[in-house]
């Protein structure tokens, strides 16, 4: 895993020598159906130990203490009434609830929003009403004033709230991400049991840049404050070069008229909205990634001491700043998007390669996504967003938002 730390020694023997035998003990005499909540708790407690210090272990396994203990006198009063079938939604529900407290309770501080992807995105059932039990989890997650759904401006950029988190979405626009209504923004807040503060969705270039207008009126009309992803693709495919919108031709100016025109037109809506460009920019599914752009390469653009494939984003981000700012969009409050992980896992595609400086951005945005396959390996939320969140602190003061997160519901790696 990229940037994750080895457990000391000592923590190991308290790991395994100490809680893991427990857990084992306690699997005897729960029903499988039953110990697949207590495997979630010790992952929970087991992936949290790679990253905080020794002192606070007792802490952590006290937690496992407390939640065998409510497992337990659960499974008193239910009497074997759960169900091999019922694990995938109980795991996903489990997932949510511990993604929301873990910044309920203050484990990132700077994270000041948290925006659920709600699809089911090529199978994945990434959405809240996967399941009832998951529905019901997702409404009791996000139901403490703590996350805040009207947003604070100054100067037509967003500020973090006086307290709490944001709590926003991406509402079901569909496969392409542009099928954008009021009615899938209504349907979310519907089922989530809480408005949102911003709605998220996909601007795809495809054969032309241009202003989506009646995707932000949509939104505007639904009360939400629009949040545009500037996508530089001619289609949607995946883990291809773009050989139209290469940042080369971005920087050298070739779309500049379209991309004037575009920001007049964000200006005259009259309202903020918030805008990234370049979404998870390490990951190579994406074609702005340095990956298509000169990889690890030095010699072939910039600074000689920089690769070139995040050298040439970076410039491209900055390049559309820039015109934004003539065309006087000051309405436009700047996200720089990265991902926990990224790919490849190379050094030169480290996210602090592509981040085009605070003079260009206003918030940074992370994705932190569980599990999205039944292949795919266990993580909680917490672990996920640890692998970052302190290389991004150290990066930027700037605020920090999850700007898509999700979970499958078919549980991790290995569950029948």
């Amino acid at each position: 895993m990229k940037n994750g730390n080895k457990i000391p020694t000592n923590r190991k023997r308290i790991i395994f020598c100490f809680i893991r035998p427990l857990f084992k003990l306690v699997e005897i005499f729960l029903p499988h159906n039953n110990t697949v909540v207590c495997e979630y708790n010790f992952k929970i407690i087991f992936l949290k130990m790679q990253s905080v210090s020794l002192r606070k272990t007792i802490k952590l396994s006290q937690r496992f203490f407390q939640s065998l203990t409510a497992i337990l006198l659960i499974l008193l009063l239910s009497a074997g009434s759960c169900r091999k079938k019922h694990q995938p939604q109980r795991l996903k529900a489990l997932w949510i609830h511990d993604a929301y407290a873990s910044i309920r309770g203050g484990e990132f501080p700077r994270i000041k929003a948290v925006s659920w992807w709600h699809e089911n995105w090529e199978g994945t059932r990434l959405r809240i009403d996967s399941s009832p039990e998951v529905t019901e989890a997702y409404r009791q997650a996000v139901s403490d004033t703590f996350w805040q759904t009207q947003p604070v401006f100054a100067n037509e950029k967003l500020l973090p709230p006086a307290s709490g988190c944001y709590h926003a979405a991406f509402p079901d626009f569909g496969g392409p991400e542009d099928m954008v209504s009021a009615d899938s923004v209504r349907h979310f807040e519907r089922l989530a049991g809480k408005n949102i503060t911003w709605a998220y969705f996909s601007d795809n270039w495809y054969d032309q840049i241009g202003f989506p207008w009646d995707a932000v009126q949509e939104i505007h009309r639904a009360g939400r404050v629009p949040f545009i992803r500037m996508m530089a693709r001619e289609d949607i495919a995946e883990y291809e070069p773009d050989t139209l919108y290469t940042m080369q031709n971005i920087i050298d100016g070739r779309f500049d008229a379209e991309l004037l025109q575009w920001f007049r037109d964000a200006a005259a809506t009259g309202y903020p909205m918030l805008i990234e460009f370049g979404t998870e920019a390490n990951g190579a599914w994406f074609p702005w990634n340095g990956t298509y752009h000169g990889g690890g390469e030095t010699t072939g653009y910039g600074d000689p001491s920089f690769p070139d494939g995040p050298e040439r984003f970076r410039d491209a981000f900055r390049h559309i700043v820039l015109l934004s700012r003539q065309a006087g969009a000051h309405n436009l409050t700047w996200f720089f998007h990265l991902d926990a992980y990224g790919e490849p896992d190379e050094s030169w595609n480290d996210f602090e390669n592509y981040y085009p400086g605070d003079a260009y951005v206003d918030w940074i945005g992370i994705s932190v996504y569980g599990p999205m396959t039944p292949s795919d390996d266990w993580e909680t939320f917490g672990y996920r967003l640890s692998q970052v969140y302190d290389r991004v602190c150290r990066m930027t003061a700037k605020p920090l938002a999850v700007v898509e997160t999700g979970v499958t519901e078919y549980g991790f790696a290995g569950e029948e």
